[in-house]
C-alpha cells in the first residue's frame, strides 16, 4: 500500500468514528480542566488577593500569555489529529504566546530599572512554578494523549509535544491565579522551563502510546 493511500485510510477510519473527533477533542479539553482545576483547588488554590490583584496589568499579562499558548496548542493538536490535515496556519499561531511575552518583557525592561531586573526574573516562588505547573497538568496531559490514540496522527511524537503544550497552557493558566510573581521577566523564564517540561514528557507519551 502506498503512503498516500494509507494517509487515506487512517484519515477515513478517525472520520468513522463512534464520536466525531472534534467533539471528542472538546470532550477531552472538558474532562483536562475539571482534572487541572481539582488538582489545584485541592493543592495550591487562587492567592488570598485574587480579586485585587485582577485590577493590574501585569497579573492579567500573564492570563493573556497561557490563553494565547492554550488556545494555539489546541488549534493545532486537531490538525495533528487528523492524517494529511493542513497544519500549517495552526503552526503560524503557534508564534503568538511567544510574541506576546517577548512584548511584555520587553516593555517590562523599559519600565523598571535595571537593579531590578534580576529579582524580578528570580522572583520568590519559581520553584513552585516548576513544581506545580507540571502537577497541575500532568493528569491534562494523559487526557491528550489518549484523546491522540482517538485520532491517527502521523507525527505522533510532534503531537505528543503538543498535547504538552496545551497541557502546559491549561494548568499555567490556573497557577497563574494563585502565583505571587506577576513580572513578565518571571513568566518568561519559569512558566517557559515549567511547560517545556510536560512539552517534553508529551513527547514521550506520544512516542510510546500515540503510534499507529
Amino acid at each position: 500500500m502506498r503512503t498516500e493511500d494509507l494517509i487515506k485510510a487512517l484519515d477515513a477510519d478517525a472520520r468513522s468514528k463512534a464520536m466525531p473527533l472534534g467533539r471528542a477533542w472538546w470532550l477531552a479539553v472538558g474532562v483536562a480542566a475539571v482534572v487541572a482545576a481539582a488538582v489545584f483547588f485541592m493543592t495550591i488554590g487562587p492567592r488570598p488577593d485574587f480579586m485585587a490583584a485582577t485590577h493590574t496589568m501585569r497579573f492579567l499579562s500573564k492570563f493573556v500569555f497561557t490563553v494565547a499558548l492554550g488556545v494555539s496548542a489546541f488549534a493545532l493538536i486537531q490538525a495533528l489529529s487528523i492524517p494529511g490535515a493542513s497544519s500549517r496556519h495552526a503552526k503560524l499561531w503557534m508564534l503568538a504566546a511567544p510574541v506576546l511575552v517577548v512584548i511584555a518583557v520587553v516593555l517590562e525592561l523599559f519600565v523598571v530599572p535595571e537593579a531590578e531586573w534580576g529579582r524580578r526574573l528570580v522572583g520568590t516562588n519559581w520553584y513552585i512554578c516548576l513544581t506545580f505547573i507540571p502537577l497541575i497538568g500532568i493528569g491534562p496531559l494523559a487526557v491528550f494523549v489518549a484523546a491522540l490514540r482517538y485520532g491517527a496522527p502521523t507525527r505522533p511524537v510532534l503531537a505528543g509535544t503538543v498535547a504538552g503544550l496545551l497541557a502546559g497552557g491549561l494548568s499555567a493558566t490556573l497557577y497563574a491565579a494563585h502565583c505571587f510573581d506577576d513580572s513578565p521577566l518571571f513568566v518568561a523564564t519559569w512558566y517557559t522551563i515549567a511547560v517545556l517540561i510536560l512539552a517534553g514528557l508529551g513527547a514521550l507519551g506520544g512516542r510510546f502510546f500515540a503510534r499507529w
